[in-house]
């Protein structure tokens, strides 16, 4: 039996996160100020969003543009407040200077998580040595996914590194769900499917109007028919036409 994919929807407010349920989606993700590609949003925003729906949301923990962790402990501070406020799955992700993972602030914040489910973002995408990053943070507790475009380019350039890395999947540091993001386009899904990779993240592509614009129920719904596999309804109403004339 196949199993449905899963499609994770950025979402900046409740309008945006009652569009992506109604199109489809699985789960959000959660930030505020995508001029410095997302940020920790509020816990008002939070809270508003978690009365609007009843999908998974990943809250991001990032203070600042780039992947430098900055100040730790607001990190770690914020995790509680978005727990106490009932989060129970984040995403975050932070680099040294040289490229490699700073395991020391994301223990500290995985501390205060207390075993809640996250998300490595794209950070590993601007990893000196991605393999090795992976090695560091097999084991950590609640780390279930990475979110990679396979290149900071995104998924038209990292599309072979994302192909390797599903065929990995069960050597250590590759238990993790592959969540593809990051310049991905319907077209790329067919192969990545075929893959066995089995959960996509869009942003602008739920927008119709560029992120001055809300999520559009219909765009994610065009998503979640990709990754499903199923026609669209103009599709099926054309091979039932043909289908009829055949009879003919």
């Amino acid at each position: 039996m196949s199993t449905r994919a899963v499609l994770e929807v950025i979402a900046l407010d409740p309008e945006d996160a009652v569009a992506a349920q109604a199109g489809g989606a699985d789960r959000l993700e959660l930030v505020t100020d995508m001029a410095a590609d997302g940020l920790t949003p509020s816990v008002a925003t939070f809270a508003g969003i978690r009365a609007a729906v009843d999908l998974d949301l990943r809250v991001m923990l990032r203070l600042a543009d780039g992947f430098a962790a900055g100040d730790v402990a607001r990190l770690a501070g914020l995790a509680g407040e978005l727990r106490a406020a009932g989060a129970d799955q984040f995403v975050l992700g932070f680099l040294d200077t040289a490229g490699e993972v700073d395991l020391g602030a994301v223990e500290r914040v995985v501390g205060a998580l207390d075993g809640c489910r996250w998300t490595f973002h794209r950070a590993i995408d601007r990893a000196a040595d991605r393999d090795a990053l992976r090695r560091r943070l097999d084991g950590l507790p609640g780390l279930d996914t990475y979110l990679t475009a396979g290149s900071a380019a995104g998924v038209d350039d990292g599309l072979t590194v994302l192909l390797t890395e599903a065929e990995r999947r069960g050597r250590p540091g590759y238990d993790q769900q592959l969540l593809v993001g990051g310049g991905l386009r319907l077209d790329h899904v067919p192969a990545l499917r075929t893959a066995g990779i089995d959960a996509f993240h869009i942003g602008g592509a739920a927008r119709p109007d560029g992120w001055a614009g809300p999520v559009s129920a219909d765009a994610v719904a065009g998503w979640r028919r990709a990754v499903d596999g199923t026609p669209a309804p103009q599709e099926v109403r054309e091979t039932r036409t043909a289908e009829v004339g055949g009879l003919l």
